[in-house]
C-alpha cells in the first residue's frame, strides 16, 4: 500500500499553516502552544471523570467493610466473596438486567477482574425456575487427592478378633491406616470397647425374671408398674483392691523425668479385700441429705508381730496383715461385729420396724440364708434383718458390681500407698468421699437394667440406658422410682 505521506517532510495544512517537523527541535512558542493545548484537555478529562468511589451507596460501603479485600487481585475466590459479589450485582440489577457499567464497578469495589464477576452473575442467571440460587465455587469434592472408600460391607465381613486395631483392620482392607483413621473422625467407623459378660442359661434367665418381677411395687397402677423405691435393700459385696496398677497412665511435660514403678513380682502386687455395704440415701424435700446410705466399707485384716527385724521397725512391732484367704467364717464375723452394729447405729428412726434386706450375690463362702448366728444378732434392739440371694451370674443386679466398685477404685488408685496400712486408709476415705447423689444414680441405673432385663427375655444382652441423671436433678425432675411398660409384666 503505497502512502504518500512522508514523515522526512514537513507536513503543511492549508488551515492550520505548518505545524511542526518529527526530525527538527520545536521552538519555544511551539512548545508553549503544546503545553497549553494538553493542559485544557487534561482539565477536561479530570472533571469529566466519575470514580467508582463516588458511586457506592450505604449497602456498598457495609459490604465493602465486612469483606476482606486482598492486597491484589486474587484469582480464586473463596464462598463468602463470592456471595457478597452477588450480592453487589443483585442490588443493582432491574428485573434481572444489569445497568451498563456494573460489572465494572463492583469489580473495582471487590478488585477481582470483570470477567470474575461476568462469571458469578452468569452462574446465578443460570439457576433452573423454582431452585435455590447457589453461587459457590464447584471445586469441592472436585480437585485435590481423591477420597479413598471404604466398603462397609467389606468391613463386617472381617472377623471381630482381626479388627481390635486400626493396624489389624487395615491389613484385612488393604487401606492405609491413616485413611482408616479419617474415617473414624468422619463417624462412619467407631471404636467400642467390649467387656466379658457373665455367661446365662435358661434356668439364670427365669430367675432373673422372677428377681426384677419381685421388685415392683404391688399397688402399683396396671397402666404404668414402677420399681419399688429400694430404700429397705443394702447391697453387700467382696472386693480386692490392689496396692498399685500393673499399668498407669499420666501426662508428662516436655523435658520432665518418666516415673521408674517397681514392684517385687508384677503378678503377686500386695492386695486387701473388702467388704462394702450400701443402702440408698435418703433426701428431703428440698434436697438435703438426710442418710446418706454408707453403711461402711470393712477390710479383712489382722494384727501380726513382725516375724525379722528391717530398717522400718524392729522383730517383733505389731504389723497390719491382709488375709490371704477370706472364708466363711470370716465373713460371718465382719457381719455380726461390724455391719450389724452400724446397722444399728445409722439406720433412719422412721423405718426400724420395716424388715431390711440384705442383698448378696451366691459364692460359696458367703453366710446362707438360715444361718442361726447371724440371726440371733440381727434381730437385736427390735430389728428384723434378713439375707437375700441376687440371682446367680448376675452382676448387673447389684450396685456395687454395677458401678460402686469401679468408682472408688479409681478415687483410690488417686493416692500412692507404700503399706498396707496405708491402702486401707485410702480405701476408706475414697468410700466416704464419694458422693451421696451419685449412689442415688446407681440405684436409678439399677432399676433401667431391671427394665432392661424383662424386655431382653432375662437375658443381659442389653446395652446400659442413660438417662442424663445429672441433667435431670439439676432440673429436679430426677424420679424417684422407674416405670415399665404393662407388656412386660
Amino acid at each position: 500500500m503505497e502512502s504518500n505521506f512522508d514523515l522526512n517532510l514537513p507536513y503543511i495544512d492549508h488551515e492550520n499553516e505548518f505545524l511542526f517537523d518529527l526530525n527538527q527541535t520545536p521552538t519555544d512558542e511551539e512548545v508553549e502552544t503544546l503545553d497549553l493545548h494538553n493542559e485544557e484537555e487534561d482539565d477536561g478529562l479530570v472533571n469529566s471523570h466519575v470514580y467508582a468511589s463516588d458511586l457506592f451507596t450505604e449497602t456498598d460501603q457495609e459490604i465493602y467493610n465486612d469483606t476482606e479485600i486482598p492486597s491484589g487481585k486474587k484469582k480464586n475466590l473463596s464462598n463468602v466473596e463470592r456471595w457478597a459479589i452477588y450480592n453487589a450485582l443483585l442490588e443493582r440489577s432491574h428485573d434481572g438486567k444489569l445497568k451498563t457499567n456494573t460489572t465494572r464497578l463492583v469489580s473495582e469495589l471487590f478488585l477481582v477482574s470483570i470477567r470474575t464477576v461476568h462469571r458469578i452473575w452468569k452462574q446465578a442467571k443460570e439457576t433452573s425456575n423454582g431452585k435455590e440460587v447457589n453461587v459457590c465455587h464447584k471445586k469441592t469434592g472436585r480437585c485435590g487427592r481423591k477420597k479413598i472408600h471404604v466398603d462397609l460391607n467389606q468391613v463386617m465381613a472381617i472377623s471381630f478378633h482381626k479388627r481390635t486395631s486400626l493396624r489389624s483392620l487395615s491389613v484385612g482392607l488393604g487401606i492405609a491406616t491413616s485413611t482408616l483413621h479419617k474415617r473414624v473422625k468422619e463417624g462412619m467407623l467407631r471404636r467400642h470397647t467390649n467387656a466379658i459378660k457373665p455367661s446365662i442359661k435358661d434356668e439364670n434367665k427365669i430367675a432373673r425374671l422372677k428377681f426384677c418381677l419381685s421388685m415392683l411395687e404391688k399397688d402399683s397402677s396396671i397402666h404404668e408398674p414402677k420399681f419399688i423405691d429400694m430404700y429397705n435393700i443394702v447391697h453387700i459385696d467382696e472386693k480386692w483392691f490392689y496396692m498399685t496398677k500393673k499399668m498407669e497412665k499420666c501426662y508428662l511435660v516436655p523435658g520432665e523425668e518418666v516415673p521408674h514403678r517397681t514392684c517385687q513380682s508384677k503378678n503377686y502386687i500386695e492386695k486387701v479385700m473388702f467388704l462394702a455395704a450400701m443402702a440408698r440415701p435418703r433426701f428431703d424435700e428440698e434436697g438435703n441429705e438426710t442418710f446418706s446410705g454408707k453403711i461402711g466399707i470393712f477390710p479383712f485384716v489382722t494384727m501380726q508381730p513382725a516375724k525379722r527385724r528391717s530398717k522400718n521397725r524392729a522383730a517383733g512391732t505389731l504389723e497390719l496383715k491382709a488375709l490371704t484367704s477370706v472364708k466363711r467364717e470370716d465373713i460371718r464375723a465382719c457381719l455380726i461385729e461390724k455391719f450389724i452394729p452400724v446397722i444399728h447405729e445409722r439406720w433412719p428412726i422412721e423405718d426400724r420396724g420395716k424388715t431390711i434386706f440384705i442383698q448378696q450375690d451366691n459364692a460359696k463362702t458367703h453366710v446362707q440364708s438360715g444361718d442361726k448366728e447371724f440371726k440371733e444378732a440381727a434381730c437385736k434392739d427390735g430389728f428384723d434383718i434378713c439375707l437375700m440371694n441376687q440371682p446367680a451370674n448376675s452382676p448387673d443386679l447389684n450396685i456395687l458390681d454395677l458401678g460402686f466398685f469401679s468408682a472408688i477404685q479409681s478415687l483410690q488408685h488417686q493416692t500412692c500407698p507404700r503399706t498396707v496400712a496405708d491402702l486401707v486408709h485410702a480405701v476408706e476415705e475414697s468410700f466416704k468421699r464419694y458422693s451421696s447423689e451419685k449412689v442415688n444414680y446407681i440405684f436409678l441405673t439399677l432399676q433401667s437394667c431391671m427394665k432392661e432385663t424383662m424386655k431382653t427375655g432375662g437375658d443381659n444382652r442389653y446395652k446400659i440406658p442413660h438417662m442424663k441423671k445429672a441433667t435431670l436433678d439439676r432440673e429436679n425432675r430426677l424420679p424417684l422410682q422407674i416405670s415399665c411398660d404393662v407388656s412386660l409384666v
